[in-house]
């Protein structure tokens, strides 16, 4: 509602309190009585008054259901008694002077309220009459195909893939803030793995997005839910983790339907039947629906995600993209720097991280794997547990991993972890024990004893690896021989590490031998949790 001065304010809740007579409401306002008339006349040209009268008017109207009289039926009787054609009970026609002048001053308010109501539709008209688009400068050129299609709804389903720094997921936000912009009764759900992933990445992409395009004040931004709004329509974009897939099904768009889904780091899902179901939940209503589905390929073509995009699907389009089709000035010369190390040192991994290039041998270290929802029936049932700490800051990820062992299948069970960088160990500590997980020993990584001993002080079971010549070797051959179960849902992070941990290959395509180094961290906190078993069982040196 418009902002007006106390003063204006007074006149204008008179005005309206007294049906329209801007002399009487500009005296008890405060006005002099002597320039009432005219200073009431003036105060009626204002648009901020003119505004707040009509909103008002709207909100009495709502509230009450006033049966007030319309600017038509107004000047029907004004013209019947003009004629002479009213007349009182007795059939005569009464003075009507004091009638005439309450429907001329109602008549004031009314078409005030009519104006403003007429400004506000023509302006929503001019909006819908042009189609936004968004300055195509700040998308690399090699996007721009895809974008022409997407604005020609060609086709449903969009899938962006590619390395890093490539854009892909910056040119996804920017297409879905467009395609709000210009189709009002349709909302948008961005959609992760894991749930509390969401605000660093996704959440915050569309917020730039939105600045980018500078549609800051346009939209609402909150967190419980998470979600944002643009204001003028009422049209939300919701984020959601399908580790919690009620919180999708449940989504009701108070109008319209969703008609805009993402799928982002789509390989940390747990397949197409996954994807489908979220599909299913969220999709639902109206004529146009896009489907954006972005992600950095994984390793080994193996991945469900790299075998997905390869099949042919007639509704759909593939896209990719490095960082090569950016401009160096988005990227900045440190990532350029960084990027051509790593070609220089390792062309492998250069192909992989920055090339998107899924140039994995299948060699899978792990090769007994079981991927699958573990239930909480399940879980009430594990008795004994073993848990890791593998210690780290950052780049590199501190991890926690709580796991069961069932020796008569031989299988590994993993419950949960803790994946993060940047946490002290008092804070890890605290996590670690508001989740009761210090009721078993963990065995951490011996080669920071400080902070085995910091998490001893925090009365935490902990103890540092017992480490020696061809621990690693004896800890990796352990738990080769094991089916190890896997919920992506409950540890996306390891699962993400074991599915893609394969074995180094020389230029002629030969295994290295030995067990590659980096992008391990949950892994050494598996080895870390079962060295007491495989040290007593004669696996250690």
């Amino acid at each position: 509602m418009a902002e007006l001065t106390p003063k204006r304010k007074t006149f204008a809740d008179n005005f309206i309190e007294n049906g329209g007579n801007a002399t009487d409401a500009a005296k008890k306002a405060g006005y002099s009585a002597r320039t009432a008339y005219s200073t009431g006349n003036r105060l009626l040209k204002n648009d901020e008054i003119r505004a707040y009268i009509a909103e008002k008017q709207s909100e009495i109207e709502k509230q009450k259901g006033t049966d007030i009289m319309s600017l038509a039926e107004i000047q029907q009787r004004r013209s019947m008694i003009a004629r002479g054609e009213l007349t009182d009970s007795f059939g005569f026609a009464p003075d009507f002077s004091d009638q005439l002048k309450s429907m001329n001053d109602l008549e004031k308010a009314l078409k005030i309220k009519q104006e403003q109501e007429e400004k506000k539709a023509a302006e929503e008209a001019a909006r819908n009459e042009k189609e936004y688009h968004m300055d195509l400068y700040n998308i690399p050129d090699c996007f721009h195909w895809a974008i022409r299609d997407i604005r020609d709804k060609e086709h449903l389903e969009y899938v962006f893939k590619g390395g890093r720094g490539s854009t892909k997921s910056t040119t996804v936000g920017m297409t879905i803030v467009e395609l709000m912009k210009n189709n009002h009764d349709i909302h948008a759900v961005v959609c992760r793995k894991v749930g509390n992933t969401i605000k660093d990445s996704v959440y915050n992409k569309i917020k730039w997005a939105i600045g980018k395009q500078e549609f800051t004040e346009e939209f609402d931004s909150k967190l419980s839910p998470m979600e944002i709004t643009l204001k003028s329509t009422g049209q939300k974009i919701y984020f959601r983790g399908a580790d919690d897939p009620d919180k999708i099904k449940s989504i009701n768009p108070e109008f319209g339907y969703i008609g805009i889904l993402w799928f982002e780091e789509l390989d940390q899902f747990a397949g197409p039947e996954e994807i489908r179901k979220i599909e299913q939940s969220a999709i639902r209503g109206g004529n146009l629906a896009w489907i954006f589905k972005s992600f950095n390929p994984p390793k080994t073509m193996n991945n469900w995600a790299n075998k997905y995009v390869l099949e042919p699907k007639e509704n759909r389009i593939v896209h990719s993209s490095t960082y090569l089709d950016v401009p160096k000035e988005w990227l900045g010369q440190p990532f350029i720097d960084e990027a051509e190390h790593l070609k220089e040192v390792n062309p492998n991994a250069y192909e992989h991280e920055y090339m998107g290039i899924a140039n994995g041998n299948g060699g899978n270290v792990f090769e007994y794997l079981e991927i699958r929802d573990i239930t909480d029936e399940e879980i009430s049932h594990m008795d004994r547990v073993f848990a890791g700490v593998d210690f780290g800051w950052y780049p590199d990820q501190f991890c926690y991993l709580r796991t069961y062992y069932d020796s008569a299948r031989e299988k590994i069970y993993l419950i949960d972890e803790l994946y993060v960088n940047k946490w002290s160990n008092s804070k890890t500590a605290d996590w670690i024990k508001k989740k009761g997980y210090d009721d078993y020993t963990m065995i951490c990584d011996s080669a920071e004893p400080k902070s085995v001993n910091d998490f001893r002080d925090a009365g935490l079971p902990a103890r540092g690896a017992i480490k020696g010549p061809g621990s690693i070797e004896y800890g990796f051959k352990f738990l080769q021989t094991k089916t190890i179960v896997i919920d992506p849902k409950r540890t996306p992070n390891a699962y993400k590490e074991i599915t893609e941990y394969e074995y180094d290959r020389d230029k002629e395509g030969n295994v290295i031998s030995g067990y590659p180094d980096g992008n391990d961290h949950a892994i050494s906190a598996l080895r870390y949790a079962y060295e007491p078993l495989f040290n007593r069982r004669g696996y250690s040196a």
